[in-house]
């Protein structure tokens, strides 16, 4: 499928990013490379744009302490990382951790003081539940596919200063993308803001993003006299039940395109002290004073185009209460640096509905009011393999459900030197088994019978490829699950089992299998 020219070009530097880390050595599998590479939108793809931790090494985690532990085990604070998050991220499971290359607390997910880091969900998801995810200090940062909810900064637990993500203190180039942010009222039930930027943070996007249900959607700026932040995009997100801030804006440039506001209760999008907001093909949908200044006589502007107001309601003008309607016009203009299509207006509700936030496949707009369905034997897609490209099968989203082969005993027909039969069950996509030559087999065992009926076979850089033909045996029966070619995910019809074997049998190299997960299907 034929894709904007700013797509296709973010898809070019992520291969390179992926060549370069294969050159390294790294291990860059298909869930890290398209978290990791050069995705990034709007403004995040401004001053260098980007990349989050492609390059580096990738570690799954399903506690907060463990994110932390990653954080903590880099060797220095600015080495590449993409950490894996499946399940429940809460207070009980996050305490802080010491070490040279992190600045942790047990109260928050900390990225303090830290540069090149993706965070992404995978399998059956990612939820920081009461825990939000802080960025001080750093730049190069990833959040994807995450949700985030109910962080409070008054009555218990408390987190983050009750924002879901909050930004602040010289922080640069961020990009939190299909993400759900969401808390269960305003500050008079103990919330703050679902996004929030501070003191300094430039170079933002937020892209198919959920934010509902709260007080205050976020902000650019902490006070009038904080007009150092901007350079935000808010694109392909559903602002839903907000009372205010969607976003506010003090000071700086923020464009906001093809986002479907629902129910802003009392203000929107709130551009003041001399912030300049570009509001491009947005439908505003039974909501009140959706555009303007309001709250303070420090005005704002705005240039407005293709936007749809549908039973919008406007409140008068008067002192601090300067909403744009009923007929918006534009008072400024703004310059927008990179590329991007524009949806038409009237078809965002439905591609915002298809694509936005965490657990949607990753799914993007093709900018023609259709959302991206993930379709490997598209013929008009040159790569259906490619990671980089965000039209093919979601590679953040492997099996989910438990990997059965997690602390699973393990061996095989031959191992090559250097690697082990444990590697490719230890969670660790930094080592792998090999055979001794082309071809051969590894297995996975338990002391007790378990049912399995999907298996991910999942490459070493480098080796992306190597792995021909296969068959997947029960190694109890002899029976033959399934056979084919090529690595990735292999279903057959759940079978209850002690030991499952991944046999070999053709092969254009030396394979390198990293991990052999299972799962009950």
């Amino acid at each position: 499928m034929r894709r904007p020219v700013a797509l296709r070009l973010q898809a070019a530097l992520g291969t390179l990013a992926l060549a370069a880390a294969a050159a390294a050595g790294v291990v860059l599998t298909m869930p890290e490379a398209a978290a990791a590479a050069g995705g990034a939108t709007g403004y995040a793809t401004q001053n260098g744009g980007t990349t989050g931790g492609a390059g580096g090494k990738t570690v799954r985690a399903t506690t907060g302490t463990a994110i932390h532990e990653a954080l903590c085990g880099r060797a220095d604070s600015s080495t590449p990382i993409t950490i894996e998050v499946e399940g429940i991220i809460n207070h009980g499971n996050t305490s802080k951790v010491s070490g040279d290359s992190c600045n942790t607390a047990a109260d928050k997910i900390e990225l303090k003081q830290v540069g090149n880091v993706t965070i992404v969900g995978v399998g059956g998801g990612a939820v920081f539940d009461q825990l939000g995810i802080h960025i001080r200090e750093s730049s190069n940062i990833i959040i994807q596919n995450v949700t985030v909810r109910n962080v409070k900064k008054s009555g218990s637990p408390t987190s983050n200063g009750g924002d879901a993500i909050g930004m602040e203190s010289d922080v640069r180039n961020v990009w939190v993308d299909h993400t759900t942010l969401e808390a269960s009222g305003g500050e008079s039930e103990g919330y703050d803001g679902l996004f929030d930027m501070k003191d300094n943070t430039q170079y933002v996007t937020l892209s198919y993003s959920v934010l509902r249900n709260s007080g205050r959607g976020g902000l650019i700026g902490s006070s009038e006299s904080d007009r150092s932040n901007g350079y935000v995009t808010f694109h392909h997100n559903l602002y839903e039940n907000i009372d205010s801030r969607a976003p506010l804006l003090r000071g700086g440039t923020a464009h906001m395109y093809n986002n479907h506001y629902v129910s802003l209760n009392k203000s929107g999008i709130n551009s003041r002290a001399g912030a300049k907001a570009k509001v491009d093909n947005n439908y505003f949908e039974d909501s009140k004073d959706v555009l303007g200044t309001f709250y303070t006589d420090e005005a704002g502007s705005w240039q407005v185009s293709g936007n749809i107001f549908d039973n919008v309601t406007w409140s008068e003008r008067s002192g601090d209460n300067n909403p744009a309607g009923p007929d918006p016009q534009s008072n400024t203009t703004v310059s927008i640096p990179y590329s991007y299509t524009l949806d038409d207006a009237s078809c965002v509700p439905s591609v915002v509905s298809g694509t936005a936030g965490a657990n949607k496949g990753l799914k993007v707009s093709d900018g023609g009011c259709t959302p991206q369905t993930p379709d490997p034997t598209d013929p008009t897609d040159p790569d259906p393999t490619d990671p980089t490209d965000p039209t093919d099968p979601d590679p953040t989203d492997p099996p989910s459900g438990t990997n059965l082969s997690l602390g699973a005993g393990a061996d095989g027909s031959s191992k090559a030197s250097g690697t082990s039969y444990g590697n490719v069950r230890d969670g660790d996509l930094s080592t792998y088994w090999s055979p001794a030559g082309t071809t051969g087999s590894v297995s996975v065992k338990w002391s007790s019978a378990r049912t399995v009926g999907k298996i991910n076979i999942r490459e070493a850089a480098g080796s992306q490829g190597a792995i021909g033909s296969y068959r997947v045996v029960n190694h109890d029966t002899g029976a033959v699950l399934a056979s084919g070619s090529g690595a990735g995910v292999i279903t057959f019809s759940p079978v209850s089992l002690e030991k499952l074997t991944f046999e070999i049998t053709g092969a254009s190299g030396t394979p390198k299998v990293a991990e052999f997960e299972a799962y009950a299907g």
